[in-house]
């Protein structure tokens, strides 16, 4: 068992599944990378556990279009899709993230000990921007598992709108109606019906089968736009909250006040790159309802979403995203102060 400092704080936030980012920090030396990865890897799986279903009703808030609002609010779609879908309706695609985790945490480790190395000098502790520079670039190298996986858990979670949409009474007209019967994909796998049920692995092979490997790769620049800025957000942000709780220079804040100044910075982060989520999301929406537009990139999406939806549409789901983030920021924060990654290596007999 060990205390949390600031810096442990900040890996194990990263860590979380949920929002994908690098933290760029000192750890302790006790604390070792087999350590990280079993302390990471609880956290991300209880996290998504506990808030998958506020991140399945952001999904699909972010994908409603004026004049198709089927979801009024947050609670509004979570009681819906417990009545339409069931309990377990509500972890559409959670699979897909627990299975991915470990890779993804393991690029995120190994890119961002690389460019601490490289970026740090004469063992010196490293400046704050030479922390936010390897936060970014290690950022941008676990989008090579965090794309897909977002790909494929928005299609999922996605999936119950859609149904709901074609089953929607006569507010609609009759040629929207009837367009809704068949869904349209944007990787021709044929005609869907609202009660399909596909895997993610029947997503991924029919995307491989028909667009390769960038098929599972739509939307990357978008999802560069999300997680490399919310990293840039985040770290002053908690560095300015979490000192204001430090006793003295040379004491760490408080267990409470660092927990506080992660859900703090956290969700004001995830808000202010909000915008970027929305368009990432409809760029990884294949499936489209009735008179949802498809787009050509992230240009493309940005211009039609403000010209047809106006500015307010980026920031759909904005509360859903902060309230999914907050939660994770803690869970991950409990995992690390008790640390259960040091208790099971202890007890290991190859430790």
């Amino acid at each position: 068992m060990f205390k949390c400092s600031c810096s442990q704080f900040l890996f194990c936030v990263n860590a979380a599944i949920y929002p994908r980012f690098l933290v760029s920090v000192h750890f302790n030396s006790h604390s070792g990378l087999p350590a990280k990865l079993i302390n990471g890897g609880i956290a991300g799986i209880v996290g998504v556990t506990c808030v998958f279903p506020i991140d399945l009703v952001k999904t699909r808030l972010q994908n409603q279009r004026q004049g198709q609002q089927i979801y009024k609010n947050m609670m509004d779609c979570l009681v819906k899709t417990v009545r339409s879908e069931g309990y377990f309706g509500m972890y559409r695609g959670a699979a897909v993230n627990l299975t991915l985790v470990t890779p993804e945490k393991a690029i995120k480790l190994a890119a961002n000990d690389f460019f601490r190395q490289h970026l740090s000098k004469n063992e010196k502790g490293l400046t704050v921007f030479k922390e936010m520079l390897a936060g970014c670039g290690a950022g941008m190298c676990q989008v090579v598992i965090t794309t897909p996986m977002e790909m494929l858990k928005i299609q999922l979670q996605d999936a119950g709108r859609l149904a709901a949409q074609q089953i929607k009474p006569a507010s609609m007209s009759p040629t929207k109606l009837a367009a809704t019967r068949v869904l349209s994909r944007s990787y021709n796998a044929g005609p869907s019906t609202a009660t399909s049920a596909l895997s993610a692995t029947q997503i991924a092979r029919e995307l491989l089968r028909t667009q390769g490997i960038p098929g599972l790769y739509k939307g990357l620049w978008a999802t560069l736009m999300r997680d490399v800025p919310f990293s840039m957000v985040y770290f002053p942000l908690f560095a300015h909250l979490n000192q204001l709780g430090q006793p003295s220079r040379d004491e760490s804040a408080p267990f409470y006040w660092a927990f506080f100044s992660g859900c703090l910075a956290g969700s004001t982060a995830a808000v202010a790159v909000n915008p970027c989520d929305v368009v990432k999301t409809r760029l990884q929406s294949l499936n489209k309802g009735a008179s949802e537009e498809s787009y050509n990139g992230v240009v493309d999406c940005v211009s039609k979403i403000m010209r047809k939806e106006g500015p307010s549409a980026f920031l759909k789901g904005a509360g859903c995203r902060a309230l999914v983030i907050a939660p994770l920021f803690g869970i991950a924060q409990v995992m690390y102060f008790i640390g259960i990654g040091e208790f099971i290596l202890d007890l290991s007999p190859f430790n």
